[in-house]
């Protein structure tokens, strides 16, 4: 195998080796508490605790059904785009399908029991940093037989989508286990400029500054140390907050580990291509090479990307005028990023995972709140000069860290590619189905993983707990 690999790679591989070693580990920066809101409301923000309940105007649901009946009584105006024979969704959402999504829609999906069943968990609004931060914080009911811990847990969610995300596992996760003495209270917020959080009023709110928010948001609550779980956006704000706060948070659970803007992660890919061993489980060499089918796909699913991260306010006033838009734009990512062999079919495989119903709750808190203009912000942010001179990524993350691997989500790399940005993985499983949203398509093995790598972590903190009382014991002999 090493006659085949040219030596200046093995030359290259081993002075990257010693780099690696050698270099001294950067430090976090230290960000500002900026305040995001109104210039006129600095120093008069409210931060109260409010009790919050979804209730949209009955003119914004009649609003929407007139617009809906207008893309239908107005369809035979013009020429109606069919789709290419044979594509289904491999050009985007079959128009074809599309109809069906309007139609139920308009005619079946009803909003006010939707409304009632996101209001089913207790939700709150706060001010932080000028900005009102809308949560749910969902608490167990305890046995009274049976001494519980409860531990907080910090949900962070993701685009395209909201706190919807959770409405599945947020049960699973706040009824105590028979087999566990430690169950969880939710707290889920909305991000900035999602749904019923408000946008930032000037550029620069980016992923770094929203886990400033989100530390503030558990410290209102009166939390000074936590765990955390996110997937999309919420990997990325989650792993930041431990990375500035290590000691608020207690572990970190993600079901979307990546190191997106390493050079030596880069780097290592590309020799992979050449020793794969070196990098990946042959049993998982698969999903990383070779690397023009894996950075193809990537290509194909990343054009909403590269607009939302130059021109977000282009393509966002674009969607916000029309339902029909907004639904193309989202239930896209829905099918691709659940399965990409749904992009085969006629359907998108859209209902395979989830329910029409929910799909469009998610949906409506874009639509209700006009939010996905300020959503796809974040991207713009994120890849902004002054967020990306913070090199928040290059700063190592030491506390426990669990990788939950769904096998469609969009991109897979290996333990020993995240190892620079997570040296701490104490767990690294493989999930036997499931893709980019979790936590909505499959509830039980995510709330599962979390659970166990909770269990873990606990139990190392008992064990530091016993070791650090037997230490003092024996300092305290010798004294004597």
């Amino acid at each position: 195998m090493w006659k085949a690999v040219p030596p200046i790679l093995i030359l290259t591989v081993g002075i990257a080796h010693y780099l690696k070693y050698q270099q001294a580990e950067p430090e976090a920066p230290k960000l500002p508490e900026t305040f995001w809101g109104p210039k006129e409301k600095l120093g008069k923000e409210d931060t109260s605790i409010r009790e919050f309940k979804i209730d949209i105007s009955q003119k914004i649901i009649d609003d929407l059904h007139e617009r809906l009946d207008r893309y239908f009584n107005t369809a035979n105006l013009r020429p109606k785009t069919s789709p290419l024979e044979d594509a289904e969704w491999t050009y985007g959402v079959n128009f074809q399908y599309l109809q069906n999504v309007l139609r139920y829609w308009k005619d079946n999906y009803n909003w006010k029991k939707r409304q009632e069943l996101l209001n089913k968990y207790p939700q709150f609004k706060t001010n932080i940093q000028g900005l009102d931060i809308h949560f749910y914080r969902v608490k167990p009911t305890l046995p009274k037989n049976k001494k519980i811990k409860v531990l907080p847990l910090l949900m962070v969610h993701g685009w395209p989508g909201s706190v919807v995300e959770f409405q599945k596992i947020i049960p699973m996760l706040t009824t105590p286990q028979a087999d566990k003495d430690f169950v969880f209270e939710i707290i889920a917020p909305s991000l900035p400029g999602y749904g019923f959080s408000d946008p930032a009023v000037r550029p620069g709110l980016g992923p770094s500054q929203i886990a400033v928010i989100f530390k503030n948001l558990m410290a209102r609550l009166g939390y000074n140390e936590f765990y955390t779980q996110g997937g999309d956006w919420g990997s990325v704000v989650t792993s930041t907050l431990a990375t500035l706060y290590p000691e608020k948070v207690i572990g970190v659970h993600l079901n979307m580990c990546a190191v997106i803007s390493s050079p030596m992660s880069l780097f290592w890919s590309l020799v992979g291509s050449y020793l794969p061993s070196v990098v990946v489980d042959k049993e998982y060499e698969s999903r990383m090479y070779p690397l023009s089918h894996h950075y193809g796909r990537m290509l194909e699913e990343s054009g909403y990307f590269h607009l939302q991260a130059t021109k977000p306010d282009t393509i966002g006033s674009a969607l916000s005028d029309t339902p029909a838009g907004l639904a193309v734009y989202i239930l896209e990512k829905f099918s691709t990023w659940t399965n990409p062999e749904y992009r085969f079919r006629a359907d998108g495989g859209l209902l395979e995972k989830f329910q029409m119903d929910e799909l469009l709750d998610n949906l409506m808190l874009y639509w209700v709140t006009n939010s996905i203009t300020t959503s796809q912000r974040l991207y713009a942010e994120n890849f902004s000069k002054a967020h990306m001179s913070l090199k928040i990524e290059s700063v190592p993350l030491h506390k426990p860290v669990a990788c939950a691997i769904f096998p469609y989500e969009i991109f897979y790399q290996s333990q020993s590619l995240l190892q620079s940005r997570y040296p701490n993985i104490i767990q690294f499983n493989h999930l036997p189905r499931g893709g980019h949203f979790a936590a909505m398509e499959e509830p039980q093995l995510l709330a599962d993983d979390v659970y166990l790598f909770v269990e873990k972590v606990e139990k190392q903190l008992k064990e530091e707990q016993f070791k650090s009382k037997e230490e003092m014991k024996k300092n305290k002999k010798k004294n004597n």
